[in-house]
């Protein structure tokens, strides 16, 4: 496939389109606020379309937006060479998943593709770029795919990284295993390829890195970070069960592709410690309690960002309640037990719950 320069209407008019239409999609959210709180992916697709039908008006893209039916790529087509792809999130992150790396549902004739990403929590936000220039990473769900960053930095693309371009990897003929290549020679010591390009058959939810790491590989800064979210996210790891890091482990590599061989010691290493507050002090008070009350903001941000069904899931419960932070105390205090003090209340006054 040869990739043209020379298109009529061309790349910059296109560009232009697009541009006129992210300006108005924010313009539009910031009177509607409501409106566009209540849209998903598939809905957002519409309004996209119909700003640029509407823009395309007296243009030489008049009478050629087309919005695509089905699972093709991209979502909107301009002017038979042109398309725009449309993602959205509901967090603050400006980071999805792309399509897979084979790109077998593109749209034949299609060249330039822009993608169109909307921010839907308050305050709205939308943001448009060149579709390669936001494919930061390639992660794996049941097949490769791109990870998308709508803030990346130029230079800094997959395609960057590989010292290729989006056109050469898309039209190799196996850019699966140059993908697969490519993150085999960056391995490091300690680390190894999860993935290696066969297709299961089970799609997965979540994304995970193609490479492994053993927990001991990992800097100081990643530790604690995953620590932090592993104590929000799985309160019986403050019990004293034989088992209860084992649903942490799984997470660690399903989610991160991290393994550690020493995870208590990640919690429990460094004694006891005390607790000194304005009107209270607890002494000999664990460690793993410890990493709690010296990372309490971080554990409160962590429950009040993450999406309900994720902590439905990690939390082994039904629902969420809407003091989500009381409920975290509450399942705490049913897995930990300490001999001289009552844990709720512990909890309870260093999350000022008093």
């Amino acid at each position: 496939m040869i990739i043209s320069t020379n298109r009529n209407p061309n790349l910059e008019e296109f560009k232009t389109l697009v541009d006129t239409v992210t300006l108005m999609l924010n313009d539009d959210a910031s009177e509607r606020t409501l409106y566009y709180l209540k849209r998903n992916a598939q809905l957002l697709e519409e309004d996209v379309f119909n700003f640029l039908d509407k823009t395309a008006m007296g243009t030489k893209f008049e009478g050629t937006i087309e919005k695509i039916s089905g699972q093709r790529f991209p979502d909107i087509v301009a002017g038979k060479y042109y398309g725009i792809e449309v993602k959205s999130s509901k967090d603050e992150k400006w980071i999805t998943l792309g399509g897979s790396v084979n790109e077998s549902t593109r749209i034949e004739d299609v060249e330039r593709i822009f993608l169109t990403f909307g921010k839907l929590i308050d305050p709205i936000e939308f943001k448009s770029r060149p579709y390669e220039d936001c494919l930061s990473d390639v992660v794996v769900t049941h097949y490769p795919r791109y990870k998308i960053d709508m803030n990346l930095n130029y230079g800094e693309t997959i395609f960057d990284k590989m010292k290729t371009t989006y056109d050469k990897l898309r039209l190799s003929e196996n850019p699966v295993g140059d993908i697969v290549d490519y993150y085999r020679n960056q391995l490091k010591s300690g680390e190894s390829l999860w993935w290696t390009g066969k297709v299961i058959k089970d799609e997965q939810i979540d994304a995970a890195p193609m490479k492994i790491r053993l927990w001991k590989t990992l800097s100081t800064e990643e530790k604690i970070i995953l620590k932090v979210k592993g104590l929000a996210l799985f309160p019986e790891l403050t019990s004293n069960s034989t088992t209860k890091f084992e649903r942490f482990s799984l997470w660690l590599v399903a989610h991160f592709g991290v393994i550690s061989t020493s995870t208590r010691d990640s919690f429990s290493a460094g004694g006891q410690g005390e607790i000194q507050t304005k009107n209270e002090y607890f002494k000999n008070i664990p460690r793993v309690i410890m990493n709690i009350y010296y990372n309490k903001d971080s554990i409160f941000k962590i429950i009040m960002n993450t999406e309900e069904s994720v902590l439905c899931e990690t939390w082994n419960v039904k629902n969420i309640e809407t003091d989500r932070i009381y409920q975290w105390i509450n399942l705490v205090s049913k897995y930990c037990k300490l001999e001289n003090y009552d844990i709720k209340l512990l909890m309870k006054v260093i999350f000022n719950r008093n």
